[in-house]
């Protein structure tokens, strides 16, 4: 995959993603691509079964890792937890509004991106996720989602993540964006806004991809790696 459609492949990621949440990476698409997606959709196309949510939740790392976390599934008003965990290591299926706002997919219905956050992230990222969840549900517009993310960091009610904060993204049954699908599998790591050069990310050569959020004061950087959590080979990126 060529330089380009790595970044604008990263923030459909996470998706969304992120994701979930994810929306640098996607700015060379934004530019010649009108959205897709004007306005949420019937908020049942975003539904899942909850076994079906909690085995693909499951999916984002692998099962030594996923077997002990904690599992949130998306309830009426936002996500809810289905499964206790013991080891910090929280997951879930993120859905399209955990991408940036400027996203044009931040309403796509289909998005569907696994991911299993460590203790760090589960603690200072996590959070901006599980709040655009509930906002989004609760009906407000992007414009009104991203005048909340504005207030609540402005009162400290988020934060910027802590080093050290990172998740697992390994799962090939997510979808991640209309243009990537399920992507590849790969490693996240959050940090405060920082120039994602200085870890050499985006270099000739280098495997590492990254981009500031300047809305959520979030870098974040994405290492692809070789195989899915149930240890297949991913094929050559």
């Amino acid at each position: 995959m060529e330089e380009r459609n790595w970044r604008m492949a990263g923030r459909g990621l996470a998706v969304v993603a992120l994701g979930v949440v994810l929306g640098a990476m996607l700015q060379a698409r934004m530019r010649t691509q009108s959205a897709s997606y004007p306005a949420m959709a019937p908020i049942d196309q975003y539904g899942m079964a909850r076994g079906g949510e909690i085995e693909l939740a499951r999916s984002a790392a692998p099962d030594s890792i996923s077997r002990d976390a904690e599992i949130l599934v998306l309830g009426p008003k936002g996500f809810e937890t289905a499964v206790k965990g013991k080891n910090g290591f929280v997951c879930l299926v993120q859905r399209s509004w955990a991408a940036g706002v400027d996203d044009p997919e931040f309403w796509n219905p289909k998005l569907r991106a696994p991911a299993c956050f460590n203790a760090e992230a589960a603690r200072t990222f996590l959070p901006h996720i599980i709040k655009k969840t509930e906002w989004a549900l609760a009906g407000l517009s992007k414009a009104q989602i991203a005048e909340k993310i504005k207030a609540a960091f402005d009162k400290k009610e988020l934060t910027p993540p802590d080093s050290g904060a990172m998740c697992y993204m390994m799962s090939k049954h997510g979808y991640l964006s209309d243009r990537d699908g399920h992507w590849h599998p790969h490693l996240m790591f959050f940090v405060p806004p920082t120039d994602p050069q200085t870890w050499g990310a985006g270099e000739s050569g280098s495997p590492l991809l990254g981009f500031k959020d300047e809305a959520e004061r979030t870098t974040v950087f994405l290492l692809p790696v070789g195989k899915w959590s149930d240890g297949t080979p991913a094929g050559m990126i």
